[in-house]
């Protein structure tokens, strides 16, 4: 089975970080996309990836948040949420584009375009190893890291 590249990426992240994906290269990372910040599945789905914080980076494996929020959008959940990783922050949908995670959904009986909740692991080599798309919060960053895990 072949994997498909990681999309070379550079984007700002809170904590004046850039995630730069070409930097990654070495490490495992899970890249999760979510809708908006403080909403209640992204503030659950981001709570989960915290809680297993320490066993991702046990199992040597990075995490980051993405969506289309401001840093300083992403700063204040970050904080509310006291999250362990960053979120990196795509206003101009440049990774949600190259990971092709933007869909049209029914809102409130509307169309409007939005992030499909999905989750990449780019292994060390800066492939893509595994993706969730149409993601289910329940239980599915416990489900990541028994996927991370497994790679050990």
């Amino acid at each position: 089975m072949s994997l498909s590249p990681c999309p070379t990426l550079v984007l700002s992240g809170t904590g004046n970080t850039t995630f730069d994906t070409a930097a990654l290269a070495g490490s495992m990372f899970v890249l999760y996309f979510y809708p908006k910040d403080s909403t209640p599945g992204c503030t659950t789905e981001s709570g989960d990836f915290r809680d297993l914080h320490t066993q991702f980076i046990a199992a040597n494996c990075q995490v980051f948040g993405m969506s289309r929020d401001s840093l300083k959008s992403h700063e204040n959940f970050k904080a509310k949420l006291q999250l362990p990783f960053e979120l990196i922050s795509d206003p101009e949908e440049i990774a949600c584009e190259a990971f092709g995670v933007m869909k049209l959904k029914n809102m409130y009986g509307k169309q409007v375009r939005g992030i499909e909740r999905s989750t990449f692991i780019i292994n060390a080599s800066g492939e893509i190893l595994k993706e969730w798309r149409g993601v289910k919060v329940p239980n599915h960053a416990a489900e990541v890291l028994s996927f991370v895990q497994s790679q050990q």
